[in-house]
């Protein structure tokens, strides 16, 4: 059982001096067989929100439908969207109390969340184990985040430029490709700027033979 519930991918946030950049592949993976090569796992949480997401995918699906269920209702009793750092502390608690019930399918979930309040723009690191850090530059995270953060080491640059943080973001997840087999089938790119957020890239590698 254990094996077979292994998961793996690559997914990665840059802070940019205006915006931020979330991406991940598109694959999924039990084990070494390769269940889905379509997956989405970079969401739209509202209209300022987005996060990547890695894990187990039945309990990262439910707590993407609590924290935009959770997000709309403190909206309504507050009558204002809630901060990104509100935002990534929902989740974190929610993330914390999962990891910590008892389960016969181990309910590891790791979120990047990345969002922009009235002033400013913010990336952060939702753990596995419910903490929560505030990134300043860039974070990945699954099986494939060894070979993007010896890109992300060697290229990134402070006050680099969304466009700039877009090809960054590629480059990363194609080192990520290659190396990594739970990572694969293909990539999304997100952008969060003053404009809204745009999905810039998705983008399909095909691997089939052709007899």
């Amino acid at each position: 059982m254990e094996e077979q519930l292994k998961t793996g991918t690559t997914t990665l946030g840059l802070v940019c001096n205006d915006g931020i950049v979330l991406a991940a592949d598109k694959r999924a993976t039990t084990g070494y067989f390769i269940a889905n090569k379509n997956v989405t796992k970079v969401h739209d949480i509202n209209d300022k929100l987005v996060l990547t997401m890695a894990g187990t995918v039945s309990d990262i699906q439910l707590l993407i439908k609590l924290i935009k269920a959770e997000l709309k209702l403190k909206k309504m009793r507050t009558g204002r969207d809630l901060t990104v750092k509100e935002a990534a502390n929902l989740l974190a608690g929610m993330v914390y109390s999962n990891i910590r019930k008892f389960s016969v399918i181990p309910g590891v979930s790791h979120f990047i969340l990345g969002g922009k309040d009235k002033t400013e723009f913010h990336l952060y690191d939702v753990f596995a184990d419910g903490s929560i850090t505030e990134i300043d530059d860039y974070v990945s995270s699954g099986s494939g985040s060894v070979m993007a953060y010896g890109v992300l080491e060697t290229l990134y640059k402070k006050n680099m430029s969304v466009d700039e943080g877009i090809k960054l973001a590629a480059k990363s997840l194609n080192a990520a490709i290659q190396r990594d087999i739970a990572s694969g089938s293909g990539f999304d790119i997100v952008t969060i700027t003053k404009d809204g957020i745009k999905r810039v890239v998705s983008k399909d590698l095909p691997v089939k033979v052709e007899a």
